[in-house]
């Protein structure tokens, strides 16, 4: 699948244009703050519909503007046309297929097969576990059959029941959804747990080749049910954590069983429907769930002499740029076995970050793995490392594109 048309309206700064890409990809050079990742950020809003910077739809429309407007035509198979647009007046957002307005954004995630990498990216792994299980939602919800459903209904499950705790009338109110969330909990549990198991030598083969030599490891700590805020120091340190009852690739039982099928599954629900109760004294006192895949966190560590120590609080700042480039290449090796099609890679100002020697391992394997389209970001000529002789340069300026 390769992108080949693009026509914008009012998202942020780009105006009115209609672009056609080549289907090699194209580098759009420019100084800062002149709307190269407002591109980049364009293109992806057609993937998953939302903003990979975390804005808001009414933040994405261009000032004095109350509409905006993203149509993408792809080219595979078959052409696609997708197109997504928010009105802030009336605060409402579309999204079509081929013309056809979807019943549900879910209905139509994923169309464009894109990755996209940037410099913030580096918050995969600095930031909190928060910022991890987003991405393992994005990952799954654009790449996994059953998951949208899944979480969708676990989320509606966890808010109805903490409402019903904050009221404080009727505690038994809040357990009658119990069910659901331990129903819909542990297949979030179990699909993210069977993500990460494929994944995690991937991972380090990947965290490997672009520093050199670095060993790194990729596990999931399934927080299936914590009272109290043991698993989340825990997760901090490196160590095991009170009531974390899963850590694939740590040898956990239930961890295990996590990526095991349906009877894995039915484990992890009995043992969440276990810690449902045994937290429930500490949900009435805080008026909130305190366990479950809400409290999930990918963790992510590198070898150090004698021991294993997590990258967030103790790697360098070229360990978490290589472990968080190591993430997004291994979102691609997702897009590529799952769909059977190359992703479009979208890359803003790839290697600013990087030492020399990091950036061209990264060119190298890149180049090795991936024969799509990509739309890179450079601010000069010399800052475009991929495909160098062969990739077409567009200028930037304002927001205006010269092709």
């Amino acid at each position: 699948m390769v992108l080949r048309d693009l026509e914008l309206r009012h998202f942020r700064n780009l105006g009115v244009q209609t672009l056609r890409f080549p289907p090699e990809g194209v580098a759009v050079i420019g100084d800062n703050a002149q709307g190269k990742t407002n591109l980049l950020e364009a293109i992806y809003y057609l993937e998953c519909f939302r903003s990979f910077r975390g804005a808001r739809d009414a933040e994405l429309t261009a000032f004095s503007e109350d509409v905006f407007h993203v149509k993408g035509v792809l080219e595979g198979e078959r052409p696609v046309t997708v197109a997504a647009g928010f009105d802030g007046s009336g605060k409402a957002k579309k999204v079509s297929v081929d013309g056809k307005e979807a019943p549900r954004f879910s209905a139509a995630f994923g169309r464009l097969g894109a990755m996209i990498f940037a410099p913030a990216d580096v918050d995969l792994v600095s930031g909190g576990p928060a910022r991890r299980r987003q991405f393992l939602d994005v990952v799954l919800s654009l790449n996994r059959s059953g998951y949208v459903k899944a979480l969708q209904s676990y989320r509606k499950a966890l808010a109805q029941r903490n409402a019903a705790l904050r009221t404080g009338a009727n505690p038994q109110a809040a357990r009658a959804w119990d069910g659901t969330l331990v129903e819909h909990g542990a297949r979030v549990t179990c699909l993210r747990a069977e993500w990460a198991a494929a994944w995690a030598e991937p991972f380090a083969s990947y965290c490997s080749a672009i520093s050199g030599g670095d060993r790194a490891a990729l596990a999931y700590r399934a927080d299936v049910g914590t009272a109290g805020d043991g698993a989340e120091a825990g997760a901090e340190s490196g160590g095991s954590g009170a009531g974390v009852v899963g850590v694939v690739g740590g040898g956990d039982a239930v961890g295990a069983a996590a990526a095991t099928g349906e009877a894995g599954e039915a484990q992890v629900a009995e043992a969440y429907r276990r810690r449902l109760a045994e937290s429930w004294p500490s949900d009435v006192r805080r008026q909130r769930t305190t366990a479950g895949p809400h409290r999930d966190d990918l963790i992510l560590t590198v070898e150090a002499p004698g021991r294993r120590v997590p990258v967030r609080a103790f790697g360098s700042g070229g360990q978490r740029r290589t472990a968080a480039l190591a993430l997004r290449l291994v979102e691609a090796a997702t897009i590529r076995q799952q769909r059977g099609t190359e992703p479009i890679l979208l890359l803003d100002d790839a290697f600013a970050e990087l030492d020399d020697g990091r950036s061209q391992r990264v060119v190298a394997l890149v180049e090795e793995e991936s024969a799509g389209q990509v739309v890179l970001t450079a601010p000069s000529e010399s800052d475009v490392r991929l495909r160098r002789p062969s990739l077409a340069r567009w200028r930037i300026r304002g927001g205006v594109i010269e092709a």
